[in-house]
């Protein structure tokens, strides 16, 4: 195949000795939609299923040790920790401690499970370029679980 047709198969404004740009980074995705196995049942009788969880921050994480009712029982703090962090739930916006108690135990567990695998296994990837040939991908430089 001669150059010039080669050329007139590429995308306009590309040749085939072109050095491919760098990997677009991943946008950071910090909410999580979810739908509860159960549903919260809220004081009118509705049932609220699907609702939003966003990223912890440092703050969600330490304020929650400066409540009393944590101090006072220690299993407490899933629930001021969880209040923080789900901003919905059906059309109950105003999460607190309250809402999240009133969960059924499945629920509870979900969310639980949830806001472990979105805070804590979360995927970091990296642009890198293989210094042999030269190759560009992405790898998940978040490493793997302690122990493993």
């Amino acid at each position: 195949m001669r150059r010039g047709a080669l050329a007139d198969l590429l995308p306009r404004g590309s040749t085939d000795d072109a050095e491919p740009g760098p990997l677009a980074p991943e946008p950071l995705i910090t909410e999580f939609p979810f739908v509860l196995p159960r549903g919260y049942v809220d004081g009118a009788g509705m049932v609220h299923r699907d609702g939003v969880m966003r990223l912890a921050t440092a703050r969600d994480e330490l304020i929650p040790l400066r409540d009393d009712r944590v101090r006072e029982n220690a299993a407490y703090l899933t629930v001021v920790l969880l209040a923080r962090v789900v901003t919905r739930i059906g059309t109950v916006t105003d999460i607190h401690a309250g809402v999240i108690e009133n969960l059924f135990a499945a629920d509870l567990a979900f969310l639980q499970d949830l806001y472990r695998r979105v805070n804590t296994e979360g995927h970091t990837r990296a642009a890198v370029t293989c210094p042999a040939c030269e190759h560009r991908f992405a790898v998940d430089v978040s490493g793997g679980r302690l122990g493993e």
